[in-house]
């Protein structure tokens, strides 16, 4: 089968696929998205597809796996974020006085550590942390699992090294007990 009769096969699925995506999110704009990232899956790794095998299941379990993966991301950077109520007033005062100029820095200079990192350690770091699993990033850049594994932490580790300043405690506010 080509890539343009699989694309051809996977885009009549589209509608039933809305219709499941709206039991996962209830929420059209949220179920079309959905919708979308499970195409750009399906049509990305339309090679791991077997022909003659359920391609509305296989699309189905992709779905069901991207809503899972974004509902965890969600959860996680919601666990970040303070309720107003929790907020101390030694931490109003550390709000009150610094700005995000700051973050920018940050962001800055983890965007630099990520470009010091060689390419083989580069891309595997950057599926896993956009969600990708080890065995879709083993497929995708096809070497063994345990390769990608090795890899993603070696990057963890050369970035812990190049941000080492931040694991120190230079950037963290440091409040004095009255």
């Amino acid at each position: 089968m080509t890539a343009i009769e699989f694309n051809t096969m996977v885009l009549r699925q589209a509608p039933s696929l809305r219709s499941y995506a709206l039991h996962f999110t209830r929420d059209a704009d949220d179920a079309n998205d959905l919708v979308q990232d499970t195409l750009l899956k399906a049509i990305t790794y339309y090679n791991k597809f077997k022909e003659g095998t359920n391609l509305r299941g296989w699309l189905y379990t992709i779905m069901k796996n991207t809503f899972i993966n974004n509902y965890r991301r969600f959860v996680k950077m919601s666990s970040f974020v303070t309720k107003s109520d929790e907020i101390s007033s030694a931490n109003l005062v550390f709000s009150s006085t610094c700005n995000s100029g700051e973050a920018k820095f940050v962001m800055d200079d983890i965007v630099r550590a990520l470009d010091r990192l060689p390419q083989d350690y580069y891309q595997p770091f950057t599926m896993y942390f956009d969600g990708f699993k080890y065995h879709e990033i083993a497929d995708q850049l096809e070497i063994p699992i345990g390769t990608v594994k090795t890899r993603i932490h070696v990057a963890r580790k050369l970035l812990k090294k190049n941000l080492k300043a931040y694991d120190q405690g230079i950037n963290k506010p440091v409040f004095e007990e009255d």
